[in-house]
């Protein structure tokens, strides 16, 4: 019985040696300085646009590239509207 009372306090040293960061070997520097963060986090939550258009390059994934995919599925849809009613392209 005296064995399981002192487990907790063994699970209890445990815990409180890692809730400090200096003594933990995962904590990491972050990738830029804390300053900068909060500059880009002030921008972009000031920003008054839709959510998928904030960013800098946001306009060319979101608008660009599915305009571009869209024109070029109908020109072929319709290239092979075109050479189905002429009979362009058949085998036999």
């Amino acid at each position: 019985m005296s064995d399981r009372s002192s487990e907790p306090l063994f699970f209890l040293s445990s815990f409180s040696s890692r809730a400090q960061p200096s003594l933990d070997p995962m904590t990491e520097l972050p990738f830029v300085p804390r300053e900068r963060l909060l500059k880009h986090q002030q921008y972009f939550q000031h920003v008054h646009r839709h959510t998928y258009l904030k960013g800098r390059f946001d306009k060319i994934t979101s608008v660009a590239i599915p305009l571009a995919l869209a024109g070029s599925c109908l020109a072929l849809i319709g290239r092979g509207v075109y050479n189905m009613s002429n009979g362009i392209g058949k085998k036999a």
